[in-house]
């Protein structure tokens, strides 16, 4: 349940940067767009549109069970840090978000997205950098918020401990380089405020609650006291910038 209410409240806040940048990147009737890592339909659904019935979406991720059969473009489990690229050499845009974050190899991941490409193709990767911004509100002015940035500090240890890398988005325009793509940009963004932000946090929160309290990182009190402030709305909650960068393949 947690999960797919995380796809539903990421989509309300990153879905309109996401398709800006993939607007900006020139999409039009015709192209072929692989979304790597989809996890909810947003996107999937936005390039369908975008690309109408001349052009194909393919829709993949290691659980698919959040994606549309019927929403107007191919769905396929596929995990892009093990297996092969899809139709390699083909692809107009390839796509993921915060996908790479959470993939083991992420060199071959990288390189798995880029073989799909065709020359000229573009590449957008999109992944949070913890440590570039790794408060849960801005502004500490009482207890609240000085409980939700320790927590939040208990959830990145989580992730560390999972063998996530925090600082890893600002490493893309970086990776996209020596990728071997061409014409590479990047931008960040993150939301401050408002109901998506403090609906994430408190599924994140249930979500790896258990966790926490096995790995003596938070109290039981401590979590419903927090949760109890972000549904009373008394929180200005933040996230972690969205790192987005792009890069096409050369040819």
């Amino acid at each position: 349940m947690e999960a797919g209410e995380r796809f539903t409240w990421l989509a309300e806040l990153f879905d309109g940067v996401t398709r800006g940048h993939v607007d900006r990147l020139g999409i039009r009737a015709g192209w072929r767009c692989w979304e790597v890592g989809a996890g909810g339909p947003g996107i999937a659904q936005a390039l369908a549109a975008a690309v109408g019935p001349s052009g194909h979406v393919l829709a993949t991720d290691i659980d698919p069970a959040w994606l549309d059969p019927h929403g107007g473009y191919e769905v396929a489990r596929h995990d892009v840090g093990g297996d092969p690229p899809p139709q390699p050499g083909t692809f107009d845009l390839v796509h993921a978000r915060l996908v790479l974050v959470h993939v083991a190899d992420r060199a071959r991941a990288l390189a798995t997205m880029v073989a799909a490409l065709r020359p000229g193709g573009w590449l957008l990767v999109e992944d949070a950098d913890t440590e570039l911004q790794p408060l849960a509100c801005l502004d500490e002015v009482g207890p609240a918020q000085r409980r939700a940035n320790r927590l939040r500090r208990a959830v990145r240890e989580l992730l560390t401990r999972r063998g996530a890398d925090l600082r890893f988005g600002r490493t893309l325009p970086g990776a996209l380089r020596a990728a071997g793509l061409v014409d590479v940009g990047a931008s960040g963004c993150f939301p401050v405020g408002g109901v998506a932000c403090d609906r994430l946090e408190a599924a994140t929160v249930r979500m790896v609650r258990a966790e926490l309290l096995a790995a003596g990182l938070a109290t039981d009190a401590e979590i419903d006291a927090h949760l109890a402030a972000v549904g009373a709305g008394d929180l200005d909650l933040t996230l972690a910038p969205l790192i987005s960068a792009w890069g096409r393949r050369p040819g």
